[in-house]
């Protein structure tokens, strides 16, 4: 492919100077002055072409993206955009190369153009699961591809390829003088190459590359906008309350549009329920905090009573409701897998030393494609206590809560642990409330004496192995969330199976 953009040439520069019959003689002065005629008009300059500049920074649109506010560029996917300030963290100044329009855009829309991370079957750094997930969906076909950074070996990658209902993954690895190969026998200087080769002909791979991987989903976007990005209290005028999503027991959660352009969930706290100074110091640790399978904070409105917290929308709402209406008809397969992104999440928040306090499946959001994230990390601890109640009583988890922390007030991310154990038996039932038939107080007893909930009905007993290593009287026994999550991503793969050599086939 040759370059789109060519360097600038440079163009003469008119040497050309103003003239006048200017000329006069020192010594002998004419009897009468000579008119001076009127000097050439000044013609102008001529422009030059816009050329981009060899340091012109030209990025591709991977998505399509609507203007929120008026300091936003909207463009299209596959627009090229010169990028004029990218040190702003990830709202970057751009131009369209098409409208000539400028305007800020959020910088993990775009791509530089001819890198690889512009192609549209590189999905960077996913796992071999989440692979496999995006590629049975079915909006994809036989024969669609993915490529994404291998897990295990630093600089190389793996090629993933759905065949009938099935994904195979193979090996791409690097030559120590550049270039790429999955069989030695055929080499290639790029991964456009490499691509290029195996969609003309499958050459050992078990299908022909065809298309690349639909992109099903938009990423969410760091922040509300530019604007947001660090005043982040904003005005409660702003917001629109579209329909309610679910009530608990500190408030409710909307649906709502920010600037009536930007969907949102808007949280709603019961005046008293927590001091918003406390807040507002917790709010900005928990702005920090990025991952995809965390809820993303956007922004805060916490000058009056109620509080509004504004995030991420997931319009299937609360997991715990999920699993007793639109998702009973889930398999385990399926219940697995969300219970490794909610562990990827925890393990998130474990290297990052963050608490969640309140693990529990209603504390988890559904998007579509069974994708969920955590909610509320952080929040259980502003809670006044009088708002708790006894610990005994009807409003505190103790059903979810370690016995250390129900105790003693010992939390840590091993009694996040514990409660993961807890949400994992509500997965498996589909939203059954833990230990069912007993009392706050009677679980509290028993669970201090050693008793621990059966085996949930239909749960494989590797599973229920799982939840009593979270359930250990002592905590540092516990499972690390990292443990966790590898142990649920690999809980139905046969060792050996996972990568494929091409002259298999």
């Amino acid at each position: 492919m040759g370059n789109c953009f060519s360097s600038p040439t440079n163009s003469e520069k008119d040497k050309s100077q103003r003239s006048g019959n200017t000329t006069s003689d020192p010594i002998a002065l004419p009897a009468s002055p000579v008119p001076t005629p009127p000097p050439d008009p000044i013609r102008p300059i001529p422009q030059i072409p816009e050329t981009d500049a060899p340091t012109a920074k030209i990025f591709v649109a991977l998505y399509d993206y609507d203007a929120r506010t008026d300091e936003d560029l909207s463009f299209r996917k596959g627009e090229h955009l010169e990028i004029l300030n990218d040190t702003q963290g990830d709202w970057w100044l751009a131009r369209s190369k098409r409208t000539r329009q400028e305007g800020y855009i959020p910088s993990n829309y775009v791509a530089k153009l001819k890198s690889i991370e512009a192609e549209p079957w590189y999905f960077r750094k996913i796992k071999r699961i989440e692979a496999e997930k995006k590629l049975l969906l079915p909006e994809n076909d036989h024969g669609a591809f993915l490529i994404r950074d291998s897990e295990s070996r630093h600089n190389d990658y793996s090629l993933s390829v759905r065949d009938g209902d099935t994904v195979k993954h193979y090996r791409i690895r690097q030559l120590d003088e550049g270039g790429f190969f999955i069989a030695r026998r055929t080499t290639f200087r790029t991964l456009q190459e490499l691509v290029e080769h195996y969609s003309k002909d499958a050459d050992g791979l078990c299908v022909n590359l065809c298309k690349p991987c639909v992109q099903v989903e938009k990423p969410v976007t760091e922040g509300l906008s530019h604007r947001t990005r660090d005043q982040w209290e904003i005005d409660r005028s702003s917001l629109k309350f579209v329909r309610k999503l679910g009530q608990g027991q500190f408030g409710e959660v909307w649906e709502g549009l920010w600037n009536n352009t930007t969907p949102v969930a808007i949280k709603t706290l019961k005046p008293g329920t927590m001091d918003p100074k406390d807040f507002l110091a917790e709010a900005q640790i928990m702005k920090k905090l990025r991952h995809a399978k965390l809820i993303q904070l956007y922004a805060v409105c916490t000058m009056e009573e109620p509080i509004y917290i504004i995030t991420e929308l997931m319009r299937n709402g609360s997991l715990l409701e999920f699993l007793q209406g639109k998702g009973r008809g889930l398999k385990l397969a399926q219940l697995i897998d969300m219970s490794a992104q909610i562990a990827a999440g925890m393990a998130y928040l474990e290297s990052q030393n963050y608490i969640h306090r309140d693990l529990a499946a209603r504390n988890v959001l559904v998007a579509d494609s069974n994708i969920v994230k955590i909610a509320d990390f952080g929040l259980a601890r502003l809670i006044k206590e009088d708002e708790y109640e006894a610990r005994i009583g009807a409003r505190f988890p103790i059903k979810w809560t370690a016995p250390e922390a129900a105790n003693y007030s010992k939390f840590s991310i091993k009694s996040d642990v514990w409660s993961f154990g807890i949400l994992l038996t509500e997965l498996v039932t589909y939203g059954r409330i833990p230990y069912p038939g007993m009392t706050n107080a009677e679980v509290l007893h028993q669970v201090e004496h050693g008793y621990r909930m059966p085996c949930p009905p239909n749960c494989p007993t590797a599973l229920y192995d799982i939840m009593l290593e979270c359930w250990n009287k002592d905590p540092m026994k516990r499972p690390t969330f990292e443990t966790l999550q590898w142990k649920l991503e690999d809980f139905f793969t046969m060792d050996g199976s996972e990568y494929k050599e091409a002259s298999a086939y």
